[in-house]
């Protein structure tokens, strides 16, 4: 199967993970709506053309085989987003980031999505490596990075700014041969 084509990963817990879709605007631009998500976005998302933009830019990465983004879903309901990007066949790395609605938030979709995009990732795509990293204050993505088998690696000092503030991130990392990818 070819890198982003065949059949969509899905979870235990009833989600299914699919390619974002134009008629996903409402959903990006509502989920981008909140002060916490927005600055997190790269550019802002606050009106559905900007929200048909970062549809664009995820079809663009598929595309390209940069970076794979999916839609984690419900019955056709979007509860948030997985995805691995920097995607490099040389290492068969890539990079791990997640969201949800605020709806959905606490009840284990993005950890369910991100086991999901990892087997994909290493079934599919073939890596070896898959690493994420949070802000060490947010303990909730941190739940999320350790329920769905990343082991916690070390810390990045000062790594990212929002506005005027420097916040340490906690790097996590899983591997394809990890025995979590066994169970």
């Amino acid at each position: 199967m070819t890198a982003g084509t065949g059949s969509a990963p899905t979870t235990a817990e009833g989600l299914s993970l699919r390619p974002w879709q134009p008629y996903d605007a409402p959903a990006v631009l509502g989920a981008f709506a909140p002060a916490e998500m927005s600055r997190q976005s790269g550019r802002p998302v606050t009106s559905p053309a900007e929200a048909l933009d970062w549809i664009a830019d995820r079809e663009k990465e598929r595309a390209a085989g940069t970076g794979y983004a999916w839609a984690v879903v419900r019955e056709n309901l979007v509860l948030g987003c997985v995805a691995v990007t920097a995607v490099n066949h040389v290492h068969d790395t890539g990079w791990v980031s997640y969201w949800t609605v605020e709806g959905a938030r606490g009840g284990g979709v993005a950890a369910a999505g991100v086991r999901a995009l990892a087997r994909w990732a290493f079934d599919d795509l073939g890596l070896h490596r898959l690493e994420l990293g949070h802000r060490t204050n947010n303990p909730a993505s941190c739940k999320v990075a350790e329920r769905a088998g990343f082991a916690v690696e070390g810390l990045e000092r000062g790594k990212l700014r929002y506005g005027d503030v420097r916040y340490d991130v906690e790097r996590h990392a899983r591997l394809a041969t990890d025995p979590v990818n066994f169970g």
